[in-house]
């Protein structure tokens, strides 16, 4: 009998991908989640809406600041600013389409 190494047998997740056609999706669900929420909160307007973006009084933590959603989801959505998004929550088909369209690029 032929012995075979189990190291020669490994195949790593990408491959596995690869060969399934599939891509990783786990990140994209969570952000299209995160944008879901943060326009239900956004056109709320009440104490979430200032906890989100981060405009209520007292001081600043010490150490590094923490990322808020508003910042990782301008990262995801493309080049653009904070307020960008937040007058793009106001008009609901352009946030659907903004979200849609950062979905399909699977960044």
């Amino acid at each position: 009998m032929l012995w075979i190494p189990w190291t020669a047998k490994k195949k790593s997740n990408e491959r596995v991908l690869n060969e399934a056609n599939k891509r990783r999706s786990l990140v994209r669900t969570i952000r299209k989640r995160q944008a879901t929420f943060l326009s239900h909160v956004m056109r709320r307007g009440k104490l979430e809406h200032l906890v989100t973006t981060g405009k209520f009084e007292g001081k600043r933590s010490r150490g590094r600041q923490r990322e808020k959603i508003m910042d990782g989801l301008a990262t995801w959505l493309g080049p653009g600013k904070v307020s960008d998004i937040l007058a793009a929550i106001k008009d609901r088909d352009l946030w659907r389409d903004m979200i849609a369209n950062a979905y399909k690029q699977g960044t």
